[in-house]
């Protein structure tokens, strides 16, 4: 069966262009991703297509300057968009908090004459992107990764593999963090890497519990060779530009799970309110309303918290520990509301005619991606403690 289209959730939205914008995402949810959600995802097919006409319509930019091709947007309304699409389609959510990811290092730290050469193309102009940062041997300890790039008078030469990388093997254009230096953070250095590059090349999609229709690989970079354009930042600056990438990136996450959530909520709920037992609807049950009212709080509550991260963002203050409480929060308050919708559901929430089981795998997988949630937990305790003693 396909899936619903998201019901409305009410939103504070700051402008009359932000409600348009929203009432544009409900309509290309209601019509081009929901209706095909459920078997694309059995068949592992990604929609490239529909990443065309989101480009298109503007929605892969939200976040960046207009000058180059984005929207403008606050990261306040860009998350709500994030959170509409997630809930339509978990892939298609993600597909476009991990493009933005991928977009950020030359947005915030490329020349103008990169920026102006690049970001069109990236953020309007049908291309999708990937953000490579962890390898076989270095997960959580992003920092001891191996891929290197060597200078040869105005080029590099990058050689190694990354690992985890959603649109590994399909995406047109890779944010890639290398060792150009020494040991550590210090030793590394941010390129951008078109996906055509000679010796780049991409392993066989993961087979994954969850999100089978985003394909995530390893990529290989045998000898690729870029110039030194394509440096984005200073050498060893590359460490820095990934986490604060990743600090935004996390909010994506957690929008990401929040609309999960609430697509899992509202199954949930109109189950209830249609399946009957003992001559009366479910929902009649104080035990099953009481669940169904703890599960419409985490989702409000986690709403609430990427918010007022976000608006730390769009002001230009510290944002990090609340984008890890919001990673942390939304995406553990995901799993337990998934799995509470398969309980609601009893014998069917545990068949793939409905779609809460696939929605608890997904889940699942919210709860690793972009920093698993006990390198969220260090990240916060460290604001709140200081950093470890050794």
């Amino acid at each position: 069966m396909s899936d619903r289209a998201p019901k409305p959730v009410d939103r504070p939205l700051p402008t009359a262009e932000a409600r348009d914008l929203m009432v544009l995402v409900r309509d290309i949810a209601r019509r081009e991703i929901a209706p095909s959600a459920a078997e694309e995802e059995e068949a592992g097919r990604f929609p490239r297509g529909l990443f065309t006409l989101l480009s298109a319509s503007g929605l892969l930019g939200l976040p960046y300057d207009s000058a180059y091709g984005g929207g403008d947007q606050p990261y306040e309304v860009y998350l709500q968009v994030l959170e509409e699409l997630a809930a339509a389609r978990l892939t298609v959510g993600l597909g476009v908090s991990v493009h933005t990811l991928a977009s950020y290092a030359l947005a915030a730290h490329g020349t103008r004459e990169q920026r102006a050469a690049h970001l069109p193309a990236m953020l309007g102009g049908g291309l999708l992107g990937a953000y490579c940062l962890s390898e076989p041997s270095s997960g959580s300890d992003a920092a001891s990764l191996r891929t290197r790039a060597v200078r040869e008078g105005g080029d590099w030469v990058i050689t190694g593999t990354k690992a985890w990388t959603t649109h590994g093997g399909i995406a047109d254009f890779y944010t890639v963090m290398v060792r150009t230096g020494g040991e550590g953070a210090r030793g590394i250095t941010a390129f951008l890497v078109p996906g055509d590059a000679e010796g780049l090349s991409a392993a066989p999609p993961e087979r994954k519990m969850g999100l089978k229709g985003s394909p995530t690989a390893q990529v290989h970079f045998d000898g690729v060779r870029i110039p030194d354009a394509r440096r984005i930042g200073h050498e060893g600056q590359g460490f820095a530009i990934a986490l604060a990438a990743l600090d935004s990136g996390r909010l994506g996450i957690a929008a990401c799970a929040v609309g999960l959530a609430q697509a899992a909520l509202d199954e949930a709920v109109a189950h209830a309110l249609q399946r009957r037992q003992f001559g009366r609807p479910i929902a009649d049950f104080q035990g099953l309303r009481f669940l169904l009212a703890d599960m419409a709080t985490r989702i409000e509550a986690g709403r609430a918290l990427y918010l007022a991260a976000a608006r730390l963002r769009d002001a230009g203050r510290p944002f990090a520990r609340q984008a890890a409480m919001a990673k942390l929060h939304c995406t553990d308050a995901a799993m337990q509301i998934t799995t509470d919708a398969v309980q609601v559901l009893g014998g069917y929430g545990c068949t793939a005619d409905f779609p809460v089981e696939r929605y608890l795998r997904e889940a699942k997988v919210l709860q690793i991606v972009e920093g698993t949630n006990q390198i969220q937990r260090m990240v916060i305790a460290r604001h709140l403690l200081g950093p470890e003693s050794r």
